[in-house]
């Protein structure tokens, strides 16, 4: 009876342990990092905080009233991928490719963090190849064609055609007016190079020393859809995480109240908090 109790009390505090984990990212990703016990590649810091806080004083702080705290540093998780792929002329090319774990989204270039936009909604819905060729037909045409032209660029017959719209549609990544269909996203940026342009080295950090923010993307999840995204003569070499670093900076207003940005602390601008996962 005794080895009863004992195993019915140790099932509970698994079962509940499991809970817990599952349903506290932050515990999750704090344990994960104490069990690894290592080190991780990181984006190596341009600006510190107090070179962002000293260039934009005026911007931050609008009058005597206002006062900085202590800012803080968090890390943000990326998908750093070797590629090989067709350009112009079906010459193969070899590029480095950044990939946002937290919004999905690929750095174009790390001087100016420009990114594009369209990935996240197709990742959302795991987007297939056959989808990303209408997504591209109609990026290529400005976001938006006819279904006869679209049709007839992609060569296929109604029987195929007429599947790969609706399976598009269904998933909200294209929309039809008409006799007209549309890229479903805001300012679509999908039709891109697969190869982002970097100036940074990486340095290596140690995890205790870092806060590191839980990624909402698995590298499955990238590599499924760069490969959907850039076609059969894309293939990946290798992958590895990295991380940029973030800086938070917090403004005490008079009302007591805390007004919170964030900041790139590669080229010191600022972060939409939309893209981040807090």
């Amino acid at each position: 009876m005794r080895n009863f109790f004992s195993i019915l009390l140790l099932s509970g505090t698994l079962i509940g342990g499991i809970w817990l984990f599952n349903n506290n990212p932050d515990l999750a990703s704090t344990i994960t990092q104490y069990i690894e016990n290592g080190d991780f590649l990181t984006l190596e810091a341009r600006y510190s905080p107090e070179d962002i806080m000293q260039a934009h004083r005026h911007e931050l702080l609008v009058d005597d009233y206002h006062s900085y705290q202590e800012p803080s540093l968090k890390f943000h998780p990326y998908l750093l991928i070797e590629a090989k792929y067709t350009g112009k002329g079906q010459r193969t090319r070899e590029g480095i490719i950044l990939w946002s774990l937290v919004d999905g989204e690929m750095v174009l270039d790390t001087d100016t963090w420009s990114k594009t936009h369209g990935f996240q909604d197709a990742l959302l819905v795991n987007a297939t190849r056959n989808e990303f060729k209408i997504l591209n037909v109609l990026a290529k045409y400005g976001g938006a064609t006819s279904k006869e032209k679209l049709k007839k660029e992609l060569n296929l017959e109604p029987e195929i055609f007429e599947p790969w719209i609706d399976s598009a549609r269904g998933k909200h990544l294209i929309i039809q007016k008409g006799n007209h269909l549309f890229l479903h996203f805001q300012n679509p940026n999908i039709l891109v190079t697969p190869q982002t342009k970097i100036s940074q080295w990486l340095v290596t950090k140690p995890y205790n020393h870092a806060q590191r923010i839980p990624k909402r993307f698995s590298r499955k999840q990238v590599e499924k859809i760069s490969k959907a995204a850039f076609g059969s003569n894309f293939t990946i070499r290798s992958m590895k995480e990295v991380a940029l670093p973030v800086y938070s900076v917090e403004v005490l207003n008079p009302d007591g109240s805390l007004h919170t940005s964030f900041w790139n602390a590669l080229n010191g601008q600022r972060i939409n908090p939309r893209t981040l996962a807090y």
